[in-house]
């Protein structure tokens, strides 16, 4: 089976070209084998529904020369709270997904420009496992403040991609498996995953999870109060994106500060916190299941800091076997969640509108 991919960022739009073939292991069904041939598309700007014709026509040309797929899956938004899986890409989503309060992020433009792609190319346009995506405990979800909920805000895509290949690792289906993954970078997340449902996260950003090289980590609620005054939208940029490694030792450079870790008493002291949190988020996931974890995968950028991620490993490891996945496994993740509706393992999801305002 052949599925074409399309992951839009910030920055640009990666495409893959993804041969998907079954597992050779009958008792690992989904351990699908996969091959990728990348490309990207580099833009000037974070890519908004305005730039959807555009860049329709550039992703053709982009992948004119590919073998015809039997799909053409893209990354899925915010749609709505739904569970996670394959979603067909209809024009009823694709318009809700442009016309709702996340509609300018370019999460939200994969499946819109999956369909036209999909639609130039005649075949059917798929989403998988779409941000909005969001299967806590009831019990995970209440805070000591009425009305104020926690919600599954984590690195999706690759925290559920990564799980899978750690399940296979110990030689257990995705949906038998316990794994915590803790995805480390600019932000952060640590995840339980509990019969292939994200069951409780720390959150990611300005609503929790570890230091990252740009996220603040938990902060005591009066002191940011007190720093802050009343909060904002400014204020949560702040949390998210300006805090962590660049706000204590001036640079968001992983390569750079791996390389002034030995010298530089700030950067050893921000590393051993940002180890301690790491350790500490990744206990209060395990506690979250309903027994001990059959692995623990640490991912991210952060995870290509060797020092680092052996300091985390020394401290967790005497809870379940340790698997690092450097980077993110997104592209990989699209394709193999086309490629069990493709093959048959898995059900095609319908999308239905949510009954609530918002995405």
């Amino acid at each position: 089976m052949i599925a074409h991919v399309i992951n839009p960022g910030t920055s640009g739009v990666k495409l893959a070209c993804a041969q998907i073939e079954p597992s050779e292991n009958p008792a690992l069904p989904g351990q699908l084998r996969l091959t990728l041939t990348r490309a990207e598309l580099s833009l000037d700007a974070p890519p908004t529904a305005g730039h959807l014709p555009d860049l329709t026509r550039q992703v053709l040309t982009l992948t004119a020369d590919w073998p015809a797929p039997d799909a053409v899956v893209g990354r899925g938004g915010f749609i709505g709270r739904v569970t996670t899986g394959t979603y067909r890409v209809t024009e009823e989503l694709a318009a809700f997904a442009l016309a709702c309060d996340a509609g300018q992020d370019p999460p939200n433009l994969g499946g819109p420009l999956a369909l036209a792609v999909a639609n130039a190319r005649g075949v059917p346009a798929f989403i998988v496992d779409p941000q909005s995506a969001d299967e806590l405990l009831p019990e995970a979800r209440p805070t000591g403040l009425r009305g104020v909920n926690r919600r599954a805000e984590f690195h999706a895509l690759n925290a559920r991609a990564v799980a899978r290949r750690a399940a296979y690792e110990v030689g257990k289906r995705f949906q038998d498996a316990r794994v915590v993954v803790a995805h480390l970078g600019a932000t952060t997340s640590v995840t339980a995953f509990e019969a292939g449902r994200a069951i409780d996260t720390t959150g990611s950003g300005a609503n929790g999870g570890p230091m990252g090289a740009r996220q603040s980590g938990p902060v005591p609620a009066r002191d940011l109060l007190r720093l802050h005054g009343q909060l904002g939208e400014q204020t949560l940029h702040h949390l998210a994106a300006e805090s962590g490694f660049l706000a204590l030792t001036g640079s968001a450079n992983l390569r750079e500060l791996e390389g002034r870790s030995l010298g530089d008493p700030d950067v050893s002291i921000v590393a051993a916190a940002f180890v301690h949190q790491a350790a500490k988020a990744i206990g209060e996931q395990t506690g979250a299941l309903s027994a001990r974890p059959d692995a623990i995968v640490l991912t991210g950028g952060i995870a290509r800091w060797d020092e680092l991620v052996d300091r985390i490993e020394r401290r967790v490891a005497w809870i379940a076997p340790v698997f690092v996945i450097p980077g993110e496994l997104e592209l990989e993740a699209l394709a193999e969640g086309a490629g069990r509706v493709l093959l048959g393992q898995e059900a095609l999801r319908e999308w239905t509108p949510p009954a609530g305002p918002g995405c």
